[in-house]
């Protein structure tokens, strides 16, 4: 029987991510949140995937602090994350410790739904991670990460939700993070999930190949529970389908969500002058993310993925070997089981491809983490890896059968002394468990912060930021009616506060420039 399909709303999460490297800051999501949450969706996504890196690595922003300060506006509708199984919200395998922590944490504050994926669907490494989201009394949705291989057939995803609603998940959702899975695909699949198990459908699309929004569609026709989309100024190309479009495209048929039409186009003013007024005077939207590109149907490469290769082959001065390596990555990814192209298997085998392509001999330069993968220490792949190729890369040593996370040892306890004087929580301490460096460099600069926040400057000081904020103010006006190939070169801050360091960070922001990252924080 026919019903209104319910929508989750990815905007500060999953449709920031893919358009705008996840730099959306907190105090750009609390305005609207409380709006937001008038409209009756079935969850918003907001923290997990690279929201938690990024947040303490180029946003300054503690992201505990976030999650709980969006729970705090947002009290009628639940709050979701994406959890990278046994990776947490990291690159590597953590133990057991550290993830049933993490997850009793991340409920504690504030989450209500947790979206568990593993990148190569070993049901093994989202065991811990689904236990303890059943016991803190969470919702569990067991993710089934699709891709397309000759391995990768209705009966291997039907498997794969089978073994998730053995673990007692609340639904199962169907993640198509390269925007791959076509109309009719989607309906057989869906169909098949929905008569097989009996969980509720969630069905998570990107539009990297134009496709998204028809998916969709098909997906009600199966029956599919809930859909994600995203508010349209952070739609489109790599993002989700806007929510705009779904709700008008449903309106009056069976699956109508019954969502105000007037409060979406009202609040996605908001993310429109938003995105005007912050976000493309520093470049932070690629324009080939927003860009259709139904060629991912052939070379199967995520947005994501692609930007890194592209980033690996500017570095080499080696942009001549794009077409290559985008022949390689498939061949690649054959050789080495068919792993879907997600975080972190989309690295492995994309660094692997450039490497084969530049080295000039296959697998001649093979990193720590491909050899790991080849080990079995990320999981079992979705089918054999080539023996050859196995040989090739880790000779005669034994490839790990059991579950990878049963070799790591815990880690909480072991936090050195160095980074314990900075911890002040629970959370600080997973923090740097998940990212130690990263974590360390961003507790010092918390620390700093609150000292000048209380040092009172002297009189003289006083005077000397007057003068400055009187001639940035006076140069930013000179360059607002300056010719265009006038422009300020932004430097550091050293010693004495710089007037055109000042106005140089803030005509950054008004015609952009490709250091943007070193001036963001404190902007």
């Amino acid at each position: 029987m026919p019903k209104p399909v319910k929508i989750t709303d990815t905007t500060f999460r999953d449709a920031h991510q893919s358009l705008m490297a996840t730099r959306m800051r907190t105090d750009s999501m609390l305005p609207i949140a409380e709006k937001m949450d008038e409209v009756g969706f079935f969850s918003f996504e907001v923290w997990g995937g690279a929201t938690f890196d990024v947040s303490i690595r180029y946003l300054g922003e503690d992201p505990w602090e976030r999650l709980h300060s969006l729970k705090k506006t947002l009290q009628k509708t639940p709050l979701q994350m994406l959890l990278r199984g046994q990776n947490i919200v990291g690159y590597r395998n953590y133990p057991d410790d550290v993830v049933v922590r993490f997850v009793e944490k991340a409920a504690e504050n504030g989450i209500d739904i947790f979206r568990v994926f593993d990148a190569l669907n070993d049901v093994r490494n989202l065991e811990t991670a689904i236990n303890t989201v059943k016991r803190v009394g969470a919702h569990a949705q067991g993710t089934v990460c699709y891709t397309i291989s000759p391995v990768h057939t209705i009966e291997h995803y039907l498997e794969i939700a089978k073994r998730l609603a053995e673990l007692d998940c609340d639904s199962i959702c169907i993640k198509d993070m390269a925007g791959m899975l076509a109309p009719q695909r989607a309906y057989d699949l869906v169909t098949a999930f929905k008569k097989e198990i009996g969980l509720p459908v969630h069905l998570h699309c990107h539009s990297t190949s134009g496709m998204a929004l028809m998916t969709y569609l098909r997906a009600c026709d199966a029956g599919v529970d809930i859909i994600d989309t995203a508010f349209s100024p952070l739609a489109w190309g790599t993002s989700q389908p806007p929510v705009e479009s779904v709700v008008a495209a449903l309106k009056d048929t069976p699956y109508d969500p019954g969502l105000d039409m007037r409060l979406l186009v009202e609040i996605s003013e908001y993310f429109r002058g938003l995105r005007e007024k912050y976000y493309d005077p520093i470049r932070l939207i690629d324009p080939m993310a927003e860009r259709v590109d139904p060629s991912i149907l052939i070379h199967q490469i995520p947005g994501g993925m692609f930007s890194n290769l592209i980033s690996q082959l500017k570095e080499q001065n080696a942009m001549d070997k794009l077409k290559e390596v985008l022949e390689e990555v498939p061949r690649a990814r054959k050789e080495l089981g068919y792993p879907p192209l997600v975080t972190p298997t989309s690295q492995l085998v994309g660094t692997q491809a450039v490497l084969n392509v530049l080295s000039g001999e296959r697998y001649g330069i093979v990193p720590k983490e491909v050899r790991e993968y080849v080990k079995g220490l990320y999981g079992k792949p979705p089918a054999p890896i080539d023996e050859e190729i196995k040989r090739k890369i880790i000779r005669d040593e034994e490839v790990i059968t059991r579950r990878p996370a049963d070799l790591l040892k815990p880690e909480l306890e072991t936090i050195p002394e160095e980074a314990k004087q900075f911890i002040e929580s629970e959370e600080d301490a997973l923090t740097y468990v998940l990212f130690p460096k990263t974590a360390l460099e961003f507790f010092k600069k918390r620390v700093l912060k609150r000292e000048e926040k209380v040092r009172v400057p002297t009189e003289a000081e006083r005077q000397e930021l007057e003068a400055v904020a009187a001639l940035s103010t006076a140069i930013t006006m000179y360059l607002a009616s300056a010719p265009e190939t006038v422009a300020v070169i932004p430097v550091r801050r050293v010693g004495k506060i710089s007037a055109w360091g000042i106005a140089g960070r803030q005509d950054l922001m008004r015609v952009g420039g490709s250091r943007w990252g070193e001036y963001l924080e404190g902007i």
